[in-house]
């Protein structure tokens, strides 16, 4: 079936390649010049253009990402369709996935597979979560649609915290999508001046409710002082029996991400740096215990993505647990 799919693909493609080209061209500017100039984040467009292509080729149903991707400036839908058309036809044709996305084996995930992979372990994780909290916390929420998809129930409050300027487009956006955001309390914060749990707690935050914090694609970008600083406040701010789900990513992710080259260039052509990572080429499990442990917090189920390699996982997805309340 592979070859199969080969040999439908490569014609595909080559008929394609001047719409591709067009395509590319097309996220690319949007993503990269658009979101400067909004001043929000070209990487959690990154995601979102993730997100809806997992949509489209039916391994996430995800209508509140399509319909938003559809009304954001930052991104084309169109120059999407024309990059991935090739992919898309070959995997109707043949009833199965091509090269990308693809839903990699436990272990051997590549980077191609970060998003895809990073979303679905998390939705896990979600889902079993749910069932015992009452409020969901999205730290640096971007445009992160899962609060308006099957998670939007009545007994659990949802926030929102992520920077003024990105929330202001995602709530236009979201408007101009007819994506309802009333069950949805957004609270704008400024991560390296404000007080989160403050603006939480003005919000409406219940500190002694039982609570699902996700941190997803952030910790890369911070200082390691402030990624703990994240953990003890979510720790301070909420019961035993809270969950805190986060992405850590190895030291050799971070430094070939953000050292050199083009990357680090893109990145720094929209303000994002990246900063901290874990020691994942040896001992990883162990590294990442001593450091939720230091926390005096406790690690739950984790993905550690790509463990399979030679080189180790380049990052885990880990779950974060507070077991007793603080005393």
């Amino acid at each position: 079936m592979s070859l199969l799919r080969l040999l439908i693909f490569i014609p595909l493609q080559i008929l394609f390649v001047p719409m591709a080209i067009l395509g590319v061209i097309l996220v690319s500017y949007r993503q990269i010049k658009v979101s400067k100039t909004l001043g929000v984040s070209q990487t959690a467009i990154e995601v979102l253009n993730g997100r809806w292509t997992m949509h489209i080729f039916g391994i996430r149903e995800d209508e509140a990402t399509d319909k938003l991707a559809n009304t954001l400036a930052n991104t084309s839908v169109i120059g999407l369709w024309l990059t991935l058309a090739p992919l898309w036809l070959t995997a109707k044709l043949t009833g199965g996935l091509f090269l990308y996305p693809r839903i990699p084996d436990a272990g051997d995930e590549d980077l191609r597979d970060l998003i895809v992979a990073r979303t679905l372990y998390i939705d896990r994780l979600i889902e079993n979560a749910m069932d015992r909290v009452e409020q969901v916390v999205f730290l640096g929420a971007g445009y992160d649609t899962r609060a308006y998809g099957k998670l939007a129930r009545e007994n659990a409050t949802f926030f929102e915290l992520d920077q003024i300027a990105v929330q202001t487009h995602k709530r236009q956006a979201l408007a101009d999508a007819g994506i309802s955001s009333e069950h949805v309390r957004f609270v704008p914060v400024d991560f390296s001046n404000d007080d989160a749990f403050s603006k939480l707690a003005e919000a409406g935050y219940d500190p002694d409710k039982r609570t699902l914090f996700l941190w997803e694609g952030v910790t890369l970008y911070l200082r390691e002082a402030d990624v703990r600083k994240t953990i003890q406040e979510v720790r301070r701010h909420s019961p035993a029996g809270s969950v805190f789900i986060a992405d850590l990513y190895s030291e050799t992710f971070v430094k070939k991400l953000g050292g050199s080259g083009g990357a680090k260039k893109l990145l720094e052509y929209t303000n994002e740096g990246l900063a901290f990572g874990l020691p994942m080429a040896a001992d990883y499990e162990k590294n990442l215990s001593d450091f939720i442990e230091s926390e005096s917090m406790s690690v739950g189920d984790t993905f550690f993505m790509g463990e399979n390699s030679s080189k180790g996982p380049y990052m885990v997805i880990v779950e974060v647990k507070q077991e007793s309340a603080i005393s």
